[in-house]
């Protein structure tokens, strides 16, 4: 039983049986020490895609989504369980939560039925890695303001600018493509969604370097890359509705509050008898901040009910983002005070170390992935100032 308005979540049975199996299979199939896929250490990456699989034998991958799409029809809280328990334990199924999140959902709720026969099974069965062809050198906060173009001839299109910080590109199969097909008054008309093989003649793709290791970071060119006309998502000029559906699901999908939380629990065993020797102000802060994870964890919870009952409301998806990486941020530094005091040796104190430090780096990378705080702020002062009313629920 799941309510929003008293804020009560409780899963149920069937959620905690899934999360003890999910603790099972990770605990088989992924090796001690696994920090992602995206390290320079090629088994990782080989890692992720064997556990793609098995998770998908399971019908697990895409738990949520509806058996005849290759889910297992799983409530929205059995997804969240997934989400939880893949991020809490670096990501074993490395770049598939983009496919799984909020790709192959928008093209179950857009698509026409030749797109989701060819897209939905190969995401199901963790066979193919989606890239976001969204955010440009002038165009990252205010995605708005994009150009890339597409133009029309004959009956399909050509496309050609520039996306940057695009991850995955060197391993995507496909790209989620966001571009303009027309001038309008309003810079959100006039823009369309495009689903391109990566494959196509005229896309190049160059990495940029960053301290979250190969794969995450890249720019990509389109130099006239033909589009035809069934490569369109939803309707030509209408991409600006389906993009803004897709931001509010990708900011909830990736689950940050579950690794600062089980970081923080292992602090104390990793650290052992030394623990009631640290300061108390140190050890206030630890309870502090372990509350609040479990707070983000409650505002991920409000937000995906809402979603699960029709709707996505701009305004609370803002505060969630805020909460969550602000807790990103600040539990990765109050960890990385801890992880000092553990002696660098083998077993689970070096992997604590190890990973406290991969948190950091990606706490870092999250005051801009998938929009801004400072953006966020604004998405939530609207929604506070104007009574920014809730997508896809009527006034």
């Amino acid at each position: 039983m799941v309510t929003v308005r008293g804020m009560d979540f409780t899963m149920g049975d069937a959620a905690a049986g899934l999360r003890g199996e999910l603790r099972e299979l990770i605990g088989a199939q992924v090796p001690d020490g696994f920090l992602g896929a995206f390290t320079d250490e090629p088994a990782d990456l080989a890692t992720a895609q064997r556990f793609c699989g098995v998770l998908a034998e399971r019908g697990l991958l895409c738990a949520a989504w509806p058996q005849r799409h290759g889910g297992r029809g799983s409530s929205v809280w059995e997804q969240t369980v997934v989400r939880e328990e893949m991020w809490a334990h670096h990501e074993p199924r490395g770049a598939q939560y983009m496919g799984v999140n909020w790709v192959g959902p928008a093209i179950m709720r857009h698509g026409s039925a030749e797109q989701q026969r060819e897209h939905l099974p190969p995401i199901a069965g963790g066979e193919v890695i989606w890239c976001q062809g969204f955010s440009e050198p002038d165009a990252g906060s205010d995605l708005a303001s994009l150009r890339t173009s597409a133009r029309r001839v004959g009956d399909g299109w050509r496309i050609s600018g520039q996306k940057i910080w695009t991850s995955y590109a060197t391993m995507a199969q496909w790209c989620f493509l966001l571009a303009r097909t027309s001038d309008r008054d309003r810079k959100q008309q006039g823009l369309t969604v495009f689903l391109l093989p990566m494959s196509a003649p005229g896309i190049e793709v160059r990495p940029i370097r960053s301290m979250l290791g190969p794969h995450h970071l890249n720019e990509v060119f389109f130099d006239d890359v033909p589009a035809e006309a069934a490569d369109v998502l939803g309707r030509v000029d209408e991409g600006w509705s389906v993009v803004r559906e897709v931001l509010a699901f990708e900011r909830v999908g990736i689950a940050r509050y579950a690794r600062c939380e089980r970081l923080l629990q292992l602090a104390p065993t990793v650290i052992g008898e030394r623990w009631e020797t640290m300061p108390a102000a140190l050890r206030s802060r630890w309870a502090r901040m372990l509350i609040r994870a479990r707070r983000a964890r409650l505002l991920a919870y409000q937000v995906l009910a809402t979603q699960s009952a029709g709707a996505v409301a701009p305004g609370d998806v803002a505060a969630y983002r805020i909460a969550v990486t602000r807790l990103d941020q600040e539990s990765a530094a109050l960890l990385s005070e801890l992880a000092a005091d553990v002696p660098d040796e083998q077993g689970a104190r070096r992997h604590f170390r190890r990973a406290v430090d991969d948190h950091w780096r990606y706490a870092n990378a999250a005051t801009v992935a998938s929009g801004s705080i400072e953006m966020q702020q604004i998405l939530l002062a609207r929604a506070l100032l104007f009574g920014t009313r809730r997508a896809g629920v009527p006034a």
